[in-house]
């Protein structure tokens, strides 16, 4: 039953980290269609909104990868969590 109770709890985890990318990206959509806008409305020989969407644009991707690539880190973390608890004899939470 242990591990069902872990299984359910990183698949809820997964999908908050999954709504919350979906969120970032619809606001990322939204102001930069703004920017965009605004930009070429005003000063459509500058394009200065080039910098916000690239420097955001950036952050998404890592985000994204994050989210949706598994993390190889996330197993070795793991593992030097139940070495921590065996030498304290302990059992992991539960």
């Amino acid at each position: 039953m242990n591990d069902a109770n872990q299984n359910l709890q990183d698949a809820r985890r997964q999908v908050e980290r999954k709504i919350g990318f979906y969120l970032h990206l619809a606001v990322y959509l939204i102001i930069n269609s703004g920017l965009l806008l605004l930009n070429f409305l005003h000063n459509p020989g500058q394009p200065w909104v080039l910098g916000p969407v690239l420097g955001w644009g950036i952050g998404l991707l890592f985000h994204g990868l994050a989210v949706f690539l598994r993390d190889p880190g996330a197993q070795w973390k793991q593992r030097m969590i139940e070495r921590e608890l065996q030498k304290h004899h302990r059992t992991p939470p539960t």
